[in-house]
């Protein structure tokens, strides 16, 4: 095998958001990807790109047989849940799917011999940052459940790395955005509570008024500011990380954002104008944990792993969000 090429990679959580164009890119690539999810939140319709194994990350017996059926040269591991709220009112599912989950696939990959890995990860390590824009030696000191639970998978990543010679690059991202372009896949969630679909939803009538989490925020008009990465994007570095990995990089941690804040009005006003549409809000109390501002510095993935969130324009996230929207709800 050519230097940092990987002919097949095992996706968990591959019928997810994320993982679903990862899988659709790097079959694009000239890569084989086998899918392993339970569908708790995948969507079968999602895996276009190669086999399904429907399978809970906890199973470690499966997992094993999956390995050494499929003969892997790196996994992507996705599967986690990942909403804020959720895990604050049910933190016992996200230790046991994100922490059992992850130590599960670690006991897998230790048995058959997998050495390599890509972990996603999330700025939700960070909590509350007193300092912007967030380098990855910014002080991890999550503020929820979900963040907790990634900060314990990164740090079972690197004690199991270094007591057996694992290799894993983890993936902390921002907000992740946007869809395919050619609209075979998408975001969707159940309930959804993403801002960008939430605000489509408002503006056809499907939900009464887009909610505003507070706007007496310390920023220019007083919404919160968040950093958002089209998915395609983050799809390009997972697969950057593994080249990386494949052609012998070392362990080792990476922010994926665009550097540049936008404010909730900001998109709104933004998606008023691709869309023609206004969009119907009301302002809510603010939402516990939520930091004004939230921006990535990601001048260590593009220094080392060469990625640049090419697709991460605002017009191009909101057009291909846009259109993924109408024919989900239009169809």
């Amino acid at each position: 095998m050519a230097p940092n090429k990987f002919d097949r990679a095992l996706v968990t959580g591959g019928a997810g958001y994320i993982g679903s164009h990862t899988t659709k890119l790097m079959s694009k690539l000239g890569i084989e990807t086998v899918v392993y999810d339970n569908l708790s939140r995948g969507h079968r319709d999602f895996v276009k790109w190669g086999p399904l194994i429907k399978g809970d990350l906890r199973d470690t017996s499966l997992l094993k047989e999956t390995l050494r059926w499929y003969k892997p040269d790196v996994i992507i591991h996705f599967a986690a849940l990942s909403s804020v709220g959720e895990s604050n009112s049910k933190p016992e599912f996200y230790y046991d799917n994100n922490v059992v989950g992850t130590l599960s696939l670690l006991h897998a990959m230790l048995d058959c011999g997998i050495k390599l890995a890509v972990m996603s990860s999330s700025c939700a390590v960070y909590g509350q940052p007193d300092h912007m824009p967030i380098t990855e030696n910014t002080p991890k000191n999550p503020v929820n459940p979900y963040g907790r639970s990634k900060t314990m998978m990164e740090q079972i990543c690197v004690d199991l790395g270094n007591a057996h010679d694992l290799r894993f690059v983890t993936l902390r991202y921002f907000n992740a955005c946007g869809g395919d372009p050619g609209c075979e896949i998408g975001e969707r969630h159940f309930p959804e509570l993403h801002l960008i679909p939430r605000l489509f939803m408002a503006q056809d009538g499907l939900i009464d008024a887009l909610e505003i989490m507070g706007d007496d925020y310390p920023t220019s008009d007083g919404t919160c500011i968040r950093d958002y990465v089209h998915v395609n994007d983050l799809a390009e570095a997972h697969i950057g990380a593994a080249r990386y990995l494949i052609g012998g990089g070392q362990a080792d941690t990476f922010n994926l954002g665009t550097g540049h804040g936008l404010s909730v009005k900001e998109i709104i006003e933004a998606a008023t104008n691709v869309t023609g549409k206004p969009v119907p809000y009301r302002i809510a109390p603010r939402r516990g944990g939520d930091p004004a501002i939230l921006v990535a510095d990601s001048n260590k993935a593009s220094r080392i792993l060469g990625w640049t969130p090419n697709s991460s324009g605002l017009p191009s996230i909101l057009k291909d969000a846009w259109a993924w929207h109408n024919k989900e709800h239009f169809r």
